[in-house]
């Protein structure tokens, strides 16, 4: 290869969506306005043009031929041991992301993770998170959202066994900590949306998903939708109701 042309790094997005679902079940591939919740992420990938390889990992046999037949690739089904309860987001990719190395010689630079619970990213936020993980400096990136002021860290409180209230993070008296909404300074919640990791991660001195070097990617409120319960369902179809509408007159 000529030293003067740089090598593509290869980009591998994952969808991960398994079976069960406690608090709302079979929520993954339940109808969300007009088609399964989980085909959202899938077209916003593919439409998106940044993968090399763009997989769902699923232990559950609807699921994948649903994925299948919207286009996404399903190289494996998941392995029991990483689809329970508690398992771990860490335990998924890497487990994707060595089945293909070692089964399909494909070993990714970088990896973008979609979660099929938050319909709300866009195709552009698909395209900046990986042009941002191309600065080697980054060994992760997160979805980030402001945090609506009346929910920021400040107004927290704790009931003590009188009854009464403090300030939880100061353990102040309420009368002792009074400050506006508009002098708070930002502060922001990770918003399920969109992941980004270095698979060096995975296999650091002290191995996880996420590295030294952690950005955020900031998103607008409202494309911060997280689905885990029906109160969540119902908001989002709401959310995405009116985000369909602004689409359609832009």
């Amino acid at each position: 290869m000529d030293e003067g042309i740089k090598k593509q790094p290869k980009i591998l997005g994952i969808i991960t969506a398994r079976g069960s679902s406690k608090r709302l079940p079979r929520k993954n591939i339940k109808n969300f306005l007009g088609k399964p919740l989980l085909v959202w992420s899938i077209e916003v990938g593919k439409e998106s043009g940044m993968f090399d390889r763009f997989i769902l990992s699923t232990d559950d046999t609807e699921i994948a031929d649903i994925g299948k037949a919207h286009g996404i690739d399903v190289p494996f089904m998941r392995p029991a041991q990483h689809a329970q309860d508690t398992s771990k987001s860490f335990d998924v990719v890497k487990h994707a992301h060595e089945w293909l190395r070692d089964n399909d010689n494909f070993d990714a630079d970088y990896i973008v993770l979609l979660e099929p619970t938050s319909p709300g990213r866009q195709v552009y936020h698909i395209q900046e998170v990986v042009e941002k993980m191309r600065d080697n400096t980054i060994d992760s990136l997160m979805g980030i959202s402001k945090l609506p002021a009346h929910l920021h860290p400040h107004k927290v409180v704790r009931t003590r066994e009188n009854e009464t209230i403090v300030k939880h993070h100061s353990n102040k008296l309420i009368r002792e900590s009074e400050i506006r909404n508009q002098d708070f300074s930002p502060v922001h919640f990770t918003n399920s949306a969109i992941y980004a990791f270095k698979p060096a991660n995975f296999y650091a001195q002290n191995p996880s998903l996420w590295g030294d070097s952690v950005h955020g990617y900031m998103m607008d409120e409202k494309y911060a939708i997280d689905i885990d319960t029906q109160e969540d369902w119902d908001l989002a179809e709401l959310k995405m109701q009116i985000l369909l509408e602004k689409n359609k007159k832009q």
